[in-house]
Parts: C-alpha cells; structure tokens; sequence
C-alpha cells in the first residue's frame, strides 16, 4: 500500500512539472551591468604579501530563461584585475599591477522566489584575454631591485600567458519592475591558468587570479 501511495505521489509530481514545463514560455532578456571587484593573486610556494587591491569592471550581458527555474547567462566585460603588495618592514616600497582583461563569463543561470523578486545563483567557465598590462613600482623598490626588477613578480607576462581561464560563481537577487529587470549579484571567480611560467625550476608554481565582485546589471525584455 505504501508502495502504491508514493507511486501515486510521483504520478502526480511529474505529471504537474510536465504542465507547468508546456505552460511555461522562454523569456530572453539583454542589458549592461558593472561594479566593483577586489583582486589578488595566489602565487606559491613563493608567498606575496599583498593588500586590498580595488577595481572595476562592466559590459553587456544577455540572460536566456529556458525553462522554468533555470537558464543561462552570458557577458562581455572589461575588467580590470592585478594585485598590490604590502611591504610590511619597507614603508618606503610600494608596488601595484593592474591587468586589464576582456572577458566573457558563461553561466548556468537558477532562481527561485516570487514573480517580482527572485533568490538567484550563477555559475560557470569563464575565459579572459590580457590587453593591458601597467606596473607602479616606488623608487626606493626599484632601487633595491636593481637588475632583478625582470625578475620573479616583476617579470614580463608572456604572450602565452595573456590567456586566462576559471570557474565564476555568485549569488544573488532579482527584483523585477515596469522600468526593467535588476541583477543585484556577490560573485567569486577562481582563476585555473597561471600569470608566469610554471615549469619544474620557475620561480612560480603557481600564480592566477582570485577575485571577489559586486556586480549590478539592468536587463530589458525582448521576449
């Protein structure tokens, strides 16, 4: 008998998400978005004492709502990423690398929640390309350096380098009005590709990106 009742019970669930799944209309939606991100790098075994290094990025962004509850979200961004380092028993050094990225984030997009306002989580691969790099390194460092200044995380990245690739996620809300839709989204991305050669003898075993990102994106409907 109890085998029956939840047999019953399955029935029906799975008869009730195959109506709500007809009932169900695709919605596409296309808009831009930025906001803030803090940047680091891992770099090991060599450790890089580093402090908050702050940043910007934005783009375009399109969200494809392909059934009920999920979808996928896709953006082109500028962002601008590097780290800064602390000098903690040299005041007089000081060292920032800002690293500008084009990017595009390709994630799978879940919400839940009300009609208006909705819980959401993204995630996915994201890929990157290097077009910018730009050091600022105090005197009293360069100095000290000497000619090591090419050397360990002052070196050149190599044009193999400049291509970057991780995992992205956030979450986040969505608060739907008559004037649009808006993503309001923490976001974490993972950097797997290393900035500087990483072979057996290099000074770096590894050295990617970590960043933390408060993003906000405004998204009209077009169907």
């Amino acid at each position: 008998m109890k085998y029956r009742l939840l047999l019953a019970l399955l029935l029906i669930f799975s008869v009730l998400q195959v109506k709500a799944q007809r009932d169900f209309k695709p919605e596409l939606y296309v808009g831009v978005g930025g906001g803030a991100l803090s940047s680091s790098v891992d770099f090991a075994p060599q450790k890089v004492f580093q402090d908050m290094n702050l940043g910007y990025f934005g783009g375009v962004a399109a969200k494809y709502i392909a059934q009920k509850n999920m979808g996928i979200v896709a953006e082109l961004n500028y962002t601008q990423r590097g780290w800064k380092e602390k000098f903690r028993d040299n005041p007089e050094f000081a060292y920032t690398r800002t690293l500008n990225y084009v990017e595009i984030p390709f994630m799978t997009h879940v919400y839940a929640g009300k009609k208006n306002m909705r819980f959401i989580f993204n995630a996915g691969p994201q890929i990157g390309v290097l077009i910018n790099d730009n050091q600022i390194m105090s005197n009293g460092l360069a100095d000290n350096l000497g000619e090591n200044k090419n050397t360990m995380q002052y070196m050149p990245i190599d044009s193999l380098k400049r291509f970057d690739y991780g995992l992205v996620g956030g979450l986040g809300l969505e608060l739907k009005t008559n004037a649009g839709v808006f993503d309001l989204e923490g976001r974490y991305y993972f950097g797997l590709n290393d900035l500087f050669p990483n072979r057996r003898g290099d000074y770096f075993a590894r050295s990617a990106h970590r960043i933390i990102e408060a993003k906000l994106t405004y998204y009209i409907k077009l169907k």
